[in-house]
């Protein structure tokens, strides 16, 4: 019972933390950047006019809108050389915090699992015998192998990444024949929840298919 519960509320916080520190996160830019930006500009009104209810749906739509932008402008100089050297220092500077570098590491590694394009990336979700007989693990198919490797290994190869866990931005790129993978049914997001959580977090069951 108690393994259970411990499961569930592990399985609950992998769920909740990058929801929950977004919504935190932007609280905060809200209350403390956007709410006193718009109260600056709106600051040569009479108050009277100020605390009126139209005047308070402005004031916060404005905030929204302000936090929005400045959102949107982190991210675009995260891609410019001194945003990335800005963007560098300060995670170097939250590493050196304890707790909170380990939730932030977990944060950013979920965000950007599921925040890229991975489904574009990896088309199938793939069960391999790896790394030894009788030893299965998760992988994505990523492509298939034409050329010199098939030929050399006389039948049809398919590159699988397999990620490791609970890290799945490295991984291990193998090349198998066709016929030794196992198609799975779960999609590559399900897949990547079910390595990021050490097998915690258990996609639906479905019908698996060997190729």
């Amino acid at each position: 019972m108690l393994v259970s519960l411990r499961k569930s509320f592990i399985t609950g916080i992998v769920l909740i933390l990058p929801i929950g520190v977004t919504l935190f996160f932007i609280d905060l830019m809200l209350r403390y950047v956007g709410a006193p930006a718009s109260r600056i500009l709106f600051c040569w009104m009479d108050a009277s006019i100020r605390n009126t209810s139209t005047m308070y749906f402005i004031t916060n739509a404005v905030s929204i809108c302000l936090v929005t932008i400045i959102i949107v402008f982190v991210g675009f100089l995260s891609k410019l050389f001194l945003g990335k050297l800005i963007i560098g220092l300060t995670e170097k500077l939250i590493n050196h915090v304890p707790f909170v570098n380990n939730i932030y590491k977990t944060v950013k590694q979920v965000i950007s699992t599921f925040g890229s394009n991975r489904d574009a990336a990896f088309s199938k979700t793939l069960l391999v015998e790896y790394p030894k007989e009788g030893s299965y693990a998760i992988g994505f198919l990523s492509s298939k192998f034409e050329g010199e490797v098939s030929d050399k290994i006389g039948e049809p190869v398919v590159n699988v990444f397999v990620p490791t866990t609970p890290n799945p931005t490295s991984g291990f790129l193998l090349v198998i024949p066709k016929r030794k993978v196992i198609e799975l049914k779960m999609s590559v997001t399900d897949g990547m929840k079910f390595i990021i959580s050490g097998g915690i977090v258990t996609p639906p069951c479905g019908k698996i298919t060997k190729k």
